[in-house]
């Protein structure tokens, strides 16, 4: 039997990367999951992979930065399964970067809404769905960058600290009423984004894969196994929590 049998999940940005390999995980241990991202092709891609494996899987396109699209992505997965139990708040998107006196206002801005507001927007419409039916589990996804600054990062360093204290506040709020709250906070991950950033920046690659402790790059289902874990009932006395799964890098 696995850790999430008979559960009901939707994971935001599970086109790919992180947020796949999150919903291929719940799926594996036994959730029925709903797989929200605003790219169609991506999304249908990873419920068909689900399905191919064996699991139970459905989709809904959206753009979690409008709140009307989170009300109707959460409204989806009560109508198709009829709670929601697990949800794994993944989707982000970081545009622009350089010194902080010559960002531009709309970069700023833009990071914010796409990192911070919408991650606070699905847990507005995650929780009013638990607590309609007695409780849940919530993980959101943070990054290293939000634990010590992050030169030339900062509106993305700046926004996931946000999500960290936005963790921290949802969970003292909600544990009470049966929600947990916790965040997983990666380090330099082998993804896609990270994928492309090193074709592009060859000269920092190196210096990234050799951020962690472990002297290599954490993979996507890394990152999945600890969400499983945190999403569990093994995890029923936890809430509040950032863990880092980075390989060492937060204690360089």
């Amino acid at each position: 039997m696995g850790l999430l049998e008979n559960k009901v999940a939707m994971v935001t940005g599970a086109g790919q990367g992180i947020g796949r390999a999150i919903a291929m995980s719940y799926a594996r241990e036994g959730a029925r999951v709903v797989i929200a991202d605003f790219n169609a092709e991506m999304g249908q891609e990873t419920v068909q992979l689900i399905q191919q494996a064996g699991g139970e899987a459905a989709f809904v396109q959206g753009d979690v930065s409008k709140e009307e699209s989170v009300k109707a992505a959460v409204d989806f997965v009560v109508a198709t399964y009829g709670r929601l139990d697990i949800a794994c708040n993944s989707a982000a998107v970081s545009r622009g970067g350089g010194p902080i006196h010559e960002y531009k206002r709309e970069v700023f801005d833009h990071t914010l809404e796409m990192c911070l507001t919408n991650t606070w927007l699905c847990m507005k419409y995650e929780i009013t769905a638990m607590l309609k039916t007695g409780g849940g589990a919530i993980v959101n996804i943070s990054s290293n960058a939000s634990l010590r600054g992050q030169a030339h990062n900062t509106a993305y360093a700046a926004a996931k600290a946000g999500v960290n204290i936005l963790t921290k506040s949802s969970a003292a709020e909600y544990g009470a009423q049966g929600i947990r709250i916790n965040a997983v906070s990666p380090g330099v991950i082998r993804t896609p984004g990270v994928e492309k950033y090193f074709e592009e920046q060859p000269d920092m690659a190196e210096g990234l894969k050799k951020a962690a402790v472990m002297n290599r790059l954490g993979e996507p289902e890394e990152i999945a196994e600890a969400v499983t874990f945190l999403s569990s009932d093994r995890a029923s006395f936890i809430t509040g929590q950032l863990l880092s799964v980075d390989g060492g890098g937060a204690v360089r």
